[in-house]
């Protein structure tokens, strides 16, 4: 296993025993809203203060894209960059429902090399390194073999910071449920695409997410065999902020599909 991604796994288990800890007493959470329907806690805070910790005394020198924190300070032109989501799913963790995980990736020069998504409620580690393959707590993981898209479980999340262009999404939603066996919506982007890397979906869209929510389960996807993309079918997704994934052959239905109900403008 490679260093960097051994590192980021312990990073990840730190930030998840904090997060199983302050689950056991949601009553007592602070939460703030930074704009609607998007909230930050003092957990996210913690776990990501943590991660932070453990990647700089490995690694002083990489640059940090963090959600909390945004760059860490005088390390913002380092070739490589961790991008961090702590608490990935926090609307869902301060309900209490156990959909979340911590996503960590290691980007050089802009390509992702290490990915990490970690659920601390199952205690499911994804991980992949680049030409290497993905893992499920050490086990191979393989997209699906669904060809079809009318066979294919998609998973999606609904638009919930930017509503610009929720008409188009709603009319693809309107036509997916028709056209597939049936749609998933839980709340956490990063576990989502490892769910696609590890055959559970066989697609996913979004639109209008950040680097951090994407970075991990990108790369996990690509090692697992599956395709991955932003709404013009291109490798930008990070840039973008909007993302298509799937099997070989349902990436390509799906990604048609989306692009039929979204004008060139949107697509990014």
């Amino acid at each position: 296993m490679h260093p960097a991604l051994n590192i980021a796994i312990k990073a990840a288990r730190r930030a998840g025993t904090i997060i199983n800890r302050a689950s056991n007493d949601l009553a007592q959470l602070k939460v703030a809203t930074k704009q609607p329907n998007d909230f930050v806690t003092e957990v996210d805070q913690a776990a990501e203060a943590a991660i932070i910790e453990t990647l700089q005394e490995a690694y002083p020198s990489y640059g940090i894209l963090a959600e909390e924190s945004g760059h860490a300070e005088g390390k913002g032109n380092s070739e490589f960059v961790w991008i961090i989501d702590p608490l990935d799913g926090t609307t869902n963790f301060i309900h209490g429902l156990p959909q979340y995980a911590i996503s960590i990736a290691l980007a050089k020069g802009g390509s992702i090399e290490q990915a990490v998504v970690f659920d601390p409620n199952r205690n499911e580690l994804f991980t992949a390194t680049k030409g290497a393959g993905a893992f499920l707590n050490e086990r191979r993981i393989r997209v699906s073999r669904r060809t079809k898209l009318q066979d294919s479980l998609i998973g999606t999340g609904f638009p919930y910071r930017v509503f610009d262009h929720v008409d188009s999404y709603l009319a693809i939603f309107k036509e997916l449920t028709q056209k597939s066996a049936g749609l998933r919506r839980p709340g956490a982007a990063s576990l989502d695409l490892a769910y696609v890397a590890s055959g559970r979906y066989d697609g996913f869209w979004e639109l209008g997410l950040a680097p951090w929510d994407m970075a991990a389960g990108s790369l996990l996807i690509s090692e697992a065999g599956g395709l991955v993309s932003d709404l013009r079918g291109e490798a930008n997704q990070l840039e973008t902020g909007n993302i298509v994934a799937g099997t070989p052959k349902v990436f390509g239905q799906l990604l048609s599909l989306i692009q039929e109900h979204l004008p060139e403008r949107i697509r990014g």
